[in-house]
């Protein structure tokens, strides 16, 4: 079997069509060469396991790395800190042993000696660190420690002793033998750990990682009389955790490196640079939605009746063809954000807020739900405000919000009567869409105060267009343009582009200005006609539809 694109677990070049990490690696190696203790917490599916494995690789020829990880730990294990402490051990000998990546350098007596810790059943965490400690002091290179999944940890108290003590040795390194390096990975930045190991209590964030132990918990947890090598922990000035800056995600030449290895083996005449921006365009780089929109071009869309064989699946048609089967599938990562919205409702508020009134929020590092909106993969901090991550989450979003409120929806309920009459020949006609959508409006919405009108016009045009294009078309609303007076809705259907200019009338300077903004952003789609949707206050309006000549394009003005 030839290479392919991996969308479980960890990628490997010589298995997998993969970005050229090499960039990131030598990003990495600076911290790990000064001696830093760092966090890579990015969303789910970010690329986390992928990079631990490339940076072992990279590093083994001058380190010696334990590279571990917690998803194999059973809850069992983090019951009490003897477990907890036979268990590390156990994954420590593993890795020393492993038969494809044995480590030498390390001392048997020091080996022999965590042996024997390992089938203790009275080891505890200070015992364990003093083993760590003599296998570091006698290591023939300097010793990195990396673990994945880091919040699969079950218990608070054993895990949270666990950090205190690698904070503890990280400040006394000087003085007795520890790691030269620690890398944790994980979706939760230790800060945040508390919200998913105890989500009922009041989170607090004096985590034995950054904070001063400068109160009795973490005094209680950085005391180790009974440990010969090291000393009761002072309290330290400055936090211990170097700042991770490294962006893991794929920018567009990144994502036409992976795409020229493919072509190399496949010559499907693809333009590499072309499809590359148009997935960076759907996904800003996120390193799963990536290669999972590569799987399904590659794997489904090549196979598929609509396209014969590989060269005709990589094409601008072929791959949105993949992009809606995305939209349209269940994986684990779209189920784990989803989920993410019921076990925290301010979440789901600000994402609500963000999507349907077009406000604009200001990306505030010390907001607490942009911080855990952020941390999950959900938004994005774009030249200050905060921002839906990319346009499959967008949409994801808004479908699911959307499908919340469809039972409910008299619009939704017409749109999915009246779908059949808008699609001629297997073209999706616009106008008629928008002449059908005013009239409906008007009768159920149209004496509604104004402050009504822009929280939910938005909404409700979505309600009505998403049953008419379900399953065959996609959209997307266009972040560039998105705020409080205009929002542009971007519709394919079966390869054809609908821009529409969904706007609040501010009269009639402002409108002129819209059609001149939207005449633009036809011009970069390419585009001869764009549709306008104007939410009008005025009581003196005209409702209905017409049709507006400007310079050589038209506009389609619905106003409602």
């Amino acid at each position: 079997m030839g290479k392919y694109f991996n969308v479980n677990g960890a990628c490997f070049p010589d298995e997998h069509y993969m970005v050229d990490l090499s960039g990131r690696l030598e990003k990495i190696r600076k911290l790990v060469d000064d001696g830093k203790y760092f966090v890579i917490n990015r969303a789910r599916q970010y690329g986390k396991t992928t990079t631990l494995w490339a940076l072992g690789e990279y590093l083994r020829d001058d380190y010696i790395v334990f590279s571990l990880s917690f998803q194999r730990m059973s809850s069992a294990v983090f019951q009490d800190e003897y477990a907890f402490s036979r268990e590390f051990a156990r994954m420590i000998l593993r890795a020393v042993h492993n038969r494809r990546r044995k480590i030498d350098g390390l001392s048997e007596e020091d080996i022999r000696a965590l042996e024997t810790g390992a089938l203790s059943g009275s080891m505890n965490l200070a015992d364990l660190f003093y083993l760590l400690s003599g296998l570091c002091e006698t290591a023939a290179r300097p010793v990195v420690l990396m673990i994945d999944e880091v919040d699969n940890a079950s218990n608070n108290q054993v895990f949270l002793d666990f950090l205190g003590l690698l904070r503890s040795c990280y400040l006394d390194r000087k003085q007795y033998a520890a790691f030269h390096s620690v890398i944790l990975a994980g979706v939760y930045d230790i800060k945040n750990l508390r919200r998913k190991i105890r989500p009922e209590e009041e989170h607090r964030y004096n985590s034995p990682w950054n904070a001063r132990a400068d109160n009795e918990e973490n005094e209680s947890l950085l005391s180790f009389d009974e440990c010969p090598r090291h000393h009761r922990e002072t309290k330290s000035p400055y936090d211990v955790a170097a700042d991770f800056d490294v962006d893991m995600s794929f920018c567009p030449e990144d994502i036409r490196g992976m795409l020229h290895g493919y072509e190399a083996d496949h010559r499907t005449g693809m333009d590499c640079a072309d499809i590359a921006s148009l997935i960076y365009d759907y996904t800003s780089g996120y390193p799963f939605l990536v290669s999972r929109i590569c799987k399904l071009t590659d794997e489904k869309i090549a196979d598929s009746d609509d396209f014969e064989g590989k060269s005709a699946a990589w094409t601008k048609n072929g791959v949105m063809e993949a992009i809606k089967m995305l939209l349209a599938e269940s994986n684990t990562l779209f189920e784990s954000l989803t989920g993410k919205l019921t076990d925290y409702p301010d979440l789901k508020k600000l994402l609500y807020t963000l999507l349907f009134t077009g406000s604009s929020i200001p990306y505030n590092s010390l907001n607490d739900s942009l911080r855990v909106a952020e941390m999950f993969g959900f938004v994005k901090n774009q030249n200050g405000n905060v921002a839906i991550s990319n346009r499959i989450f967008e949409t994801i979003l808004y479908n699911l919000f959307l499908s919340e409120e469809a039972l409910d929806s008299e619009l939704h309920r017409t749109g999915v009567l009246e779908k059949n009459q808008f699609v001629r020949n297997g073209r999706l006609d616009m106008e008629p869409v928008l002449k059908r959508f005013v009239v409906h409006f008007h009768e159920l919405y149209g004496d509604q105060e104004e402050r009504f009108l822009e929280d939910a016009g938005r909404k409700y045009f979505l309600l009505y267009l998403r049953p008419i294009i379900n399953g065959v078309g996609n959209y997307y609303i266009e972040s560039r343009t998105r705020n409080l007076e205009r929002t542009d809705v971007v519709v394919d259907y079966r390869g054809e582009q609908f821009v529409i200019e969904l706007k609040i009338w501010r009269g009639n300077a402002y409108n002129e200005r819209g059609e001149r903004q939207l005449a633009e952003y036809m011009d970069y789609y390419h585009l001869k006609k764009g549709y306008m949707l104007s939410f009008n206050f005025n009581k003196k309006k005209e409702i209905g539809v017409k049709e507006i000549r400007f310079e050589d394009r038209v506009l389609v003005e619905a106003v409602v």
